[in-house]
């Protein structure tokens, strides 16, 4: 499991790239970069991380399900991911 202080890091950055999407989105439009750089550094979606929603991990994430791949495993074998199951030949 990932540290509590880098899952509210995480947290913190996407609540910032929420806050910031439309004045990002006009400065670009409008191409005054200069502006742009004056943003917190936070507000850009590049430094979002995709995360385990369970777990924090940010390795072998699995996009599709929003889980590491860890995770993805313990529940595919218990049942609580549909259509999914472990194959076996």
């Amino acid at each position: 499991m990932a540290k509590e202080s880098v899952k509210a890091r995480q947290r913190k950055r996407e609540k910032m790239v929420l806050k910031y999407e439309n004045k990002r989105k006009l400065l670009k439009k409008a191409g005054n970069y200069e502006l742009l750089q004056k943003l917190p550094r936070d507000a850009s979606p590049v430094r979002l991380r995709n995360r385990c929603s369970i777990t924090g991990r940010c390795r072998g994430y699995m996009r599709q399900f929003g889980v590491s791949r860890i995770v993805f495993r313990n529940l595919v074998s218990q049942g609580f991911i549909p259509g999914v199951k472990k194959a076996s030949w």
